[in-house]
């Protein structure tokens, strides 16, 4: 039963159409394979599952944070502008790591005074942290989506170090992963985050301390955004205020697809991580066979609608499963 049950598990399933995948787009292309390819390829989508991790705390709870990919930029811009004022690298680093923090403060904090549906208040936020990249961009000497660079060459060598033979970015998201799943899975903070999904009034009538605990949620968030735009900038060697533009979709995809519902009340940390690999790595492989940056963008966004539809589908027919089985049950007692 134990096995049947394992076998049964949306992880499961995930690491299985991994491996598929793997092999599939090996078999088209044998350079896929490679083991150089399959560890340094990650280093183009590994930014995007850092700050999926946090983003599963927070679509757990049915919350949504639309404005992931300002912060990076943000971040990226704030870190470029204290080092061109003569910060050192790494306090300039805590610095960007810090404004991560309070866009997921203000954030939060917006979302309870307005009480306003996250999905608007983050879109809005968004546009503002983006305005702010581009502002503080032009204060460091970068017009438009121009790009503050000439950074340590220590904080440049970071994106290309290697730990027991891995990518230290790819290091930095196994290490995230570790601890949300700890976080998640293993604390009371966890059990609030399950409780405020899948019903915020008994939770409330449960002594949950909401407002607290969507904002530790909404500030980790931003602060994994920020350290994703941390991690792009030592890659490029360089800050530009759009490094997250097209971050957004590919981090709810990978949180939808592992296994969050975007009702909120269910999800695992595991689960986003397989599905940030399942999702890099399908973009990585379409490119490897010759298909456009631009179409395998578009198969994402479409692999989100199906997911989401299915996700949606699945849950109607469960609950009409156990439906047909109580009133099957109740027929069954009146005879």
């Amino acid at each position: 039963m134990n096995g049947l049950r394992f076998l049964k598990r949306w992880e499961t399933v995930l690491a299985v159409l991994l491996v598929g995948e793997i092999l599939v787009f090996g078999a088209i292309n044998p350079a896929f394979l490679r083991p150089s390819t399959l560890l340094f390829s990650t280093s183009d989508f590994v930014h995007v599952g850092i700050v999926a991790l946090a983003l599963t705390l927070v679509i757990i709870t049915g919350g949504i944070d639309l404005s992931i990919g300002s912060v990076m930029g943000l971040a990226a811009i704030t870190l470029g502008l204290l080092w061109v004022n003569g910060v050192n690298i790494w306090i300039a680093c805590i610095g960007a790591l810090g404004v991560g923090c309070l866009t997921g403060i203000l954030n939060s904090v917006a979302i309870h005074i307005a009480k306003v549906n996250p999905l608007v208040i983050t879109l809005g936020s968004s546009f503002l942290f983006s305005g702010a990249a581009l502002v503080l961009s032009g204060l460091g000497g970068a017009s438009g989506y121009e790009g503050i660079s000439g950074f340590d060459a220590s904080f440049v060598e970071m994106a290309n170090l290697e730990v027991l033979g891995l990518p230290f970015p790819l290091v930095i998201f196994f290490v995230a992963t570790v601890v949300f799943m700890l976080l998640l899975h293993r604390t009371r903070f966890g059990r609030y985050i399950y409780l405020i999904g899948q019903n915020q009034r008994a939770a409330k009538y449960a002594g949950v301390p909401q407002f607290r605990t969507l904002t530790i949620a909404y500030a980790l968030t931003g602060i994994m955004a920020a350290l994703s735009g941390l991690v792009l900038a030592s890659y490029f060697g360089s800050a530009r205020s759009d490094f997250g533009s097209a971050a957004l979709m590919p981090a709810i995809t990978a949180v939808v697809l592992g296994g969050s519902s975007i009702y909120g009340g269910s999800g695992t940390i595991l689960g986003t991580a397989l599905a940030v690999l399942l999702v890099g790595y399908f973009q990585t492989g379409l490119q490897i066979i010759g298909v456009s940056s631009h179409v395998s963008n578009a198969l994402s966004g479409g692999l989100l609608v199906l997911v989401v539809a299915l996700r949606s589908l699945t849950e109607m027919g469960r609950a009409q499963y156990l439906q047909w089985r109580v009133l099957k049950s109740v027929g069954q007692a009146a005879r």
